[in-house]
């Protein structure tokens, strides 16, 4: 349980530091946001110098604006259903300026190193800058997609290859133009860029592989978004809601070998889906040819696992992202194959002082997931919610970890699934409210 007045340090102000930002400043918390860029948004902010954006030019949201808005700041009625992300950065800047959020920001200024101090209690900073600084609360929020991950195949591939992450448009950073084109991935970066490579005014022949394949969505049911017709309840298992759309699942075309793809090693739901109406039809036109996954590099020959092969002049690897936090020593905090044990994705048994937002996979939706995280946080930082035992942090934790993932593939891009509406629920009608009894009770014992 944090003192009456802390002062708190938020690394980040991407969407997830400027959600904390907002909730810290409604509590009256004074608090610092240290951002390595010189504009926030994070992964929103197409082409943000500090090398942290995944945004491509033609990127849209995946989210419908409907599950994606802050809940106590509507997007716009005039956005499309699935805005850019010039929209989605627009928005951001619109929610930091109608709030005061830039004052407390110190842009150009991101955290090198992040120690405990040397008394154990609070924290010492090292900024851009040089300077070191003190703080009470520790608020880590520098997100997680913006450190590419790529397969480690057996063999060498002596032409270009890339991350998503790096790229922009057919022109940047490589011309795609007329190349014999291999993407490895069926997220939806992937089948974003392979269907905008896939063209005929590109010509190119482009090539997908997947490992594991991938049940493809479609982003409108009967003409509205998709998501829009779902949202799991807390008062029934979470395994009888998938297994009810698992049985509609063939009726909306989501079985990625109706269009050539190999089968899906994993039922409807147990890995992420894939979101596209266009991949489909480019797969069905003959634009996009399906594959299954690599299985060596050889020169410019890819070979695959069916036995077949073909020459490439370049490979996209559209293979997801590892968590870091580069200012922390990986001895004391680090988050191997993606794992990051969190109390309601949030605090690590035995920190007290150490706070994590936005570091999960939330599905559907991650603003107001991010948005009901920063109201714990507020209300931890002046002194309205206490974390109980570590004994219990850390058999919550393996409850939450099965109820959200645990039927999910063992894949680092699931160890951190997070149902929204289940969370959102069981924060705010048991966890705060419990959260409030323990720190009157603490307060109570010690007078």
């Amino acid at each position: 349980m944090m003192s009456r007045d802390p002062h708190v340090a938020v690394i980040g102000a991407g969407i997830s530091g400027l959600t904390a930002g907002k909730m810290l400043k409604d509590y009256g918390v004074r608090y610092t946001t240290f951002e390595s860029s010189d504009r926030i948004g994070g992964n929103w902010a197409f082409g943000n110098p500090n090398g942290h954006s995944s945004a491509y030019r033609s990127l849209h949201i995946d989210t419908s604006k409907d599950r994606l808005s802050f809940k106590d700041f509507p997007m716009p009625e005039h956005y499309p259903s699935f805005p850019h992300h010039s929209e989605v950065k627009a928005y951001l800047d619109e929610y930091a300026a109608a709030f005061g959020l830039l004052e407390g920001i110190e842009f150009g200024n991101g955290v090198v190193r992040a120690e405990r101090a040397d008394d154990g209690a609070g924290w010492q900073l090292t900024d851009q800058s040089g300077a070191q600084r003190q703080f009470d609360l520790l608020v880590v929020a520098n997100g997680h997609h913006w450190d590419p991950r790529r397969p480690d195949f057996p063999g060498s591939f002596t032409n270009q290859s890339i991350h998503s992450h790096d790229y922009i448009d057919p022109s940047t950073p490589l011309d795609l133009h007329d190349k014999r084109i291999l993407v490895v991935g069926i997220g939806n970066s992937a089948a974003d860029i392979t269907v905008e490579l896939s063209s005929k005014a590109l010509g190119n022949k482009v090539t997908l592989s997947t490992r594991s394949s991938a049940w493809i969505v479609p982003k409108y049911i009967a003409g509205r978004p998709g998501d829009t017709f779902w949202r799991t309840s807390p008062h029934l298992p979470l395994a009888w809601q998938r297994k009810a759309v698992q049985l509609i699942a063939p009726m909306l075309g989501t079985d990625p070998r109706m269009y050539g793809l190999p089968p899906a090693d994993h039922k409807l739901f147990e890995a992420h889906p894939t979101q596209s109406v266009e991949l489909p039809l480019r797969l069905g036109s003959g634009d996009v040819v399906p594959k299954p996954n690599v299985a060596r590099l050889d020169g410019d020959t890819v070979h695959f696992v069916d036995g077949t092969s073909d020459a490439f002049d370049v490979i996209i690897y559209a293979t997801g992202y590892n968590i870091t936090f580069p200012f922390f020593d990986p001895d004391f905090i680090s988050a191997p194959d993606n794992q990051i044990p969190l109390y309601k994705r949030m605090f690590k048994p035995g920190i007290d002082d150490l706070v994590f937002i936005g570091f999960a996979q939330s599905v559907p939706t991650l603003f107001p997931f991010v948005e009901c995280q920063s109201r714990l946080l507020a209300a931890y930082a002046v002194g309205r919610y206490a974390l109980p035992s570590v004994d219990e942090m850390e058999r919550v934790i393996a409850a939450d970890q099965q109820l959200h993932a645990g039927h999910c593939t063992d894949r680092p891009r699931h160890t951190q699934q997070v149902d929204y509406f289940i969370y959102e629920h069981d924060l705010r009608t048991r966890e705060l409210p419990a959260g409030l009894r323990r720190a009157r009770d603490k307060a109570g014992a010690s007078r």
